[in-house]
């Protein structure tokens, strides 16, 4: 006998009319942002870039930081070029007071968030107090803050989501990058602990762990030139034959912070071309 669903319509404990138990609510969700606010924090180049110029393709207002002026004119500059005005503000993600006034100024500039994409990296790889410090700082403690500084906004919002950009590096153990390597860590578990206590202000916290991507002047287009050996040997590594592109990752982050995933909280989504499955 079929296992039949129910399809009455029921209660949800607040009292309001819910969708029928297994059943999707009426109108169907798209990758549309019209009218959604979104932040990112480490958005002038790579990555970061892909993605800002993604949301807004998308019809999303954008608020992008950096730490580096000419990186955000150039961004604003390609924006225009292809129609969007993004809002820009240099933040150096390392001083709380800064993460404030960039958040402060983006909510004011766009009239509130919806979405906070917590992008930025300090790249810490030696193995010593600067590199510590950077990882920590940066990959770990900017997202922190700029996560709690933006609770106020995200629970004003009627779909309110927290995306990290963590890393594959996270999940194999290497023998260089420790201090990237475990503040990326770090902030996959706090995407899931953040997941568990922000789920009852129906926030989302979700994150993306990249594999090997490569763009102009990025990691690793400097060590195609600077270490051709290690640039062969992790590309000779993914299955898919060649390293990604930041516009792959933010394709995944439209997804993830848009209506078509709002199932989804507490996941850290491998984009890699299965270059983890290698170790």
């Amino acid at each position: 006998m079929a296992n039949d669903e129910d399809t009455s319509v029921g209660q949800s404990p607040s009292g309001d009319l819910a969708p029928a138990r297994g059943r999707i609510p009426a109108g169907a969700p798209t990758l549309d942002f019209s009218g959604r606010r979104v932040l990112i924090a480490g958005g002038s180049k790579g990555i970061g870039r892909e993605m800002a110029l993604a949301f807004a393709g998308a019809g999303a207002q954008v608020s992008v930081c950096a730490r580096g002026q000419a990186g955000l004119d150039a961004l604003r500059a390609d924006a225009r070029a292809q129609g969007f005005e993004l809002h820009a503000f240099s933040t150096d993600l390392a001083d709380p007071g800064q993460i404030q006034a960039w958040l402060q100024a983006a909510a004011d500039a766009l009239g509130g968030i919806d979405v906070l994409v917590n992008n930025a990296t300090g790249y810490g790889m030696a193995d010593d107090e600067d590199g510590w410090a950077a990882s920590l700082q940066i990959d770990l403690m900017a997202a922190v803050r700029a996560s709690r500084l933006a609770l106020p906004w995200l629970r004003a919002s009627s779909d309110a989501c927290i995306l990290n950009l963590s890393s594959i590096a996270a999940q194999q153990p290497r023998p260089g990058g420790a201090p990237y390597a475990a503040a990326k860590a770090a902030l996959s578990h706090y995407t899931t602990s953040q997941a568990l206590a922000l789920a009852k202000d129906r926030i989302r916290v979700n994150a993306i762990a990249p594999g090997s991507i490569e763009f102009d002047d990025g990691l690793w287009d400097r060590r195609r030139v600077e270490d051709p050996a290690l640039y062969h040997g992790t590309l000779a590594k993914i299955p898919f034959g060649r390293f990604g592109h930041p516009r792959e990752i933010a394709d995944a982050a439209l997804f993830l912070c848009s209506p078509l995933a709002r199932w989804v909280t507490g996941s850290v989504l491998n984009v890699d071309g299965g270059q983890v499955l290698m170790g």
